[in-house]
């Protein structure tokens, strides 16, 4: 009896399989994203919300829940910060940290001209002008302390200062913190004004004592980034730091404030570029998470032999996933975020010693277990130069190597960004991978986790080995029978974007499609319209009209796509931001205008309220339907037959 069931479950199970759905845009944007606030005062709770997306209303709804940490089913909460400890309020309980704006400088017409109320005009001497995806408006933010119970004596530690805290335009209220004794605060600020603050990354830590109204710069001299404050429970500072000025993929290494200085403890450890970072519940160890070999890996730093004796980190977690956040520890387990290629955030445990892990929330499994997972694995390339390259190669799902596929190169971002087993709500490898497609995703030349070295041969070099690496793997790939030649598309954005547009001219008829999102066609336009300098003035090499300078005039020659247009002969997707002040528009409306012109089938995807990123619901959708439908016309997949996906 028992092998006629094995029988008939074995002939049940294609069509099972069959009938089971595959990932699309509007199942990827019904996944609740799940972050962890913190553990409860008492250590008995997890507490973590979760943002569910409402496309048909484009907006999202976020509820708040506690887990019992030895086990249990999440209960909804209406107050998470109440079972909270606020890191905003002093140790004594008399005061409580707030940023908001403030306006110190005038920039519109009716600053100036209070009469005509109704101008429209912005008006500047100076730079930054514009920044990420909001025109400077005078306002700056500072750090306030305020009495509790008494917001009426509220006091601005930066007093008139044209500086911000927290930083933009991505920064919080990580970027400041009490001193342990409750006689001071730390606060992360880049004390410069104007062009100085366009061409700079020196961030700085500065305390301000509460008794005397004073402030000093506790990081003095180091001249890169300086960020994320974290006060250990014995009082010690960590924070993170990059050692050079204007360099912001620097290695970014895991520094502590002892009596006998600042202390690193991952500089001499060359692979480790630290992401974030959190104290042990002793205050003698570090736990912090680092990109290693295509993945980001939960690490352990022991400096309790004193700053005399730097102990290389522990690596205690180990696969094919990503630890992306620690939210805290509970005696000997840690609580973190965790996402691979297949599955969105969730919070699992980890024993410290062993690195076992237990999946804490579920909050998506039954959207999980109603589709079918893709395959990822792990290829080593040679490079053009004799390197060897991690390639993530991403299968449909039900994938058959005796059939024919398309693929994809993909082209990540950043330059200097890591390419991991992130999931993302845009760039989905899930998602494509199950329209048919095979994703071949190079770890090329400008990424941690392979080294100093491999992460900074990208800069001043943008077009050249990085070029090489794309298509190295692409051409290796694409030996596999199940790979179909004459079915190669290119996409990505940013430096992704670049790299596609780059690719087009160069690419010797190898791709049939290109996709390139907000990425730099005119490096010497780019160079006038972008808003922090320090990053082409580092990467590129400096102004485009420097003619004395060799790696500036290579960058804005040999590698600028716009001087290999004559040589495009393929379809192309443009889509671009018009918020996007990082990457300006005109970067993208004028790569689709030189195709246009050419002859060459084009199509411009323009999303006016948008930034660098997509991050309209709605907005989303239309740009996933879109970008599946260029690729449909363009690079179309096998049928969706019963036999694969």
């Amino acid at each position: 009896m028992f092998k006629r069931l094995v029988q008939a479950f074995l002939l049940l199970a294609p069509l099972f399989a069959a009938s089971q759905n595959t990932m699309t845009p509007e199942l990827l944007w019904k996944l609740g994203r799940v972050s962890g606030l913190g553990i409860s005062k008492d250590g008995k709770y997890l507490v973590y919300s979760v943002n569910t997306p409402d496309w048909k209303e484009n907006k999202g709804n976020r509820k708040s829940y506690m887990l019992p940490i030895s086990g249990g089913t999440p209960v909804e909460i209406s107050k998470p910060d109440s079972l909270l400890n606020d890191k905003n309020i002093s140790p004594d309980g008399k005061y409580i940290l707030a940023n908001k704006e403030v306006k110190i400088k005038k920039t519109s017409g009716k600053d100036y001209y209070p009469e005509l109320a109704k101008s429209n005009v912005y008006i500047y001497d100076n730079l930054n002008d514009r920044h990420w995806d909001k025109w400077e408006d005078g306002n700056f933010d500072h750090v306030f302390i305020t009495p509790v119970g008494n917001s009426g004596q509220e006091k601005d530690i930066m007093a008139e200062e044209p500086y911000d805290c927290p930083q933009k335009p991505f920064g919080g209220d990580e970027d400041y913190i009490w001193r342990p004794d409750g006689k001071a605060v730390v606060y992360v600020t880049k004390k410069k004004y104007g062009k100085d603050y366009a061409v700079s990354t020196n961030t700085d830590l500065y305390e301000y004592d509460l008794a005397t109204g004073t402030t000093k710069n506790l990081t003095t001299g180091r001249m890169g980034y300086d960020i994320s404050p974290l006060y250990s429970t014995n009082g010690t500072l960590a924070w993170l730091s990059m050692k050079r000025d204007g360099y912001e993929a620097d290695k970014q290494d895991l520094v502590i404030s002892t009596s006998k200085g600042v202390v690193n403890l991952t500089g001499q450890f060359d692979q480790i570029h630290v992401e974030g970072f959190k104290w042990s519940e002793d205050g003698k160890h570090l736990f912090f998470w680092a990109p290693v070999n295509g993945t980001l890996q939960l690490f352990e730093s022991d400096y309790a032999d004193g700053p005399s004796k730097v102990s290389p980190p522990r690596q205690i977690s180990k696969g094919d996933f990503d630890i992306t956040g620690i939210v805290g520890q509970n005696e000997n387990k840690l609580i973190v975020s965790r996402t691979d290629m297949n599955h969105a955030a969730e919070l699992y445990s980890v024993d410290i010693v062993s690195g076992d892990m237990k999946q804490l929330t579920h909050v998506n499994d039954d959207i999980y277990n109603s589709i079918r997972q893709v395959k990822t694995e792990r290829r080593w390339v040679t490079t053009t130069d004799g390197k060897k390259m991690l390639v993530w190669v991403i299968y449909p799902p039900g994938f058959d190597p005796s059939r024919k596929y398309p693929a994809l190169l993909y082209c990540q971002g950043g330059p200097q960004s890591s390419l991991t087993q992130f999931y993302s709500f845009r760039w989905n490898f899930q998602l494509m991978s199950s329209q048919g497609y095979i994703v071949v995703a190079p770890c090329r030349r400008g990424m941690p986790g392979f080294g100093t070295q491999w992460n900074e041969e990208i800069s001043k070099d943008h077009g050249g080995q990085a070029m090489k690496d794309y298509l190295s793997a692409i051409d290796d790939v694409s030996k596999e029978k199940f790979v179909d030649k004459n079915r190669l598309g290119c996409v990505g954005a940013s430096y992704g974007g670049y790299s596609v547009y780059m690719l087009a001219g160069i690419h010797n008829n190898r791709f049939k499609s290109f996709i390139a999102h907000d990425g730099i066609f005119d490096m010497r336009s780019m160079y006038g319209t972008t808003e922090e300098m320090w990053f082409v003035n580092w990467d590129w090499g400096g102004p485009y009209w420097d003619k004395k300078n060799v790696a500036a005039q290579k960058s804005y020659n040999q590698f600028n796509p716009i001087n290999y247009v004559d040589k495009w002969n393929t379809p192309i997707m443009v889509v671009q931001g018009g918020r996007d002040y990082r990457v300006p528009a005109e970067q993208g409306l004028g790569a689709f205008q030189a195709a246009q012109l050419r002859g060459i089938k084009s199509k411009l995807l323009y999303l006016p309220d948008e930034n660098h990123w997509v991050l309209n619901a709605q907005n989303a959708l239309v740009w996933q339907h879109e970008f599946f439908k260029w690729l449909e016309e363009t690079l179309p997949p096998p049928d969706k037959d019963k036999k694969g996906f």
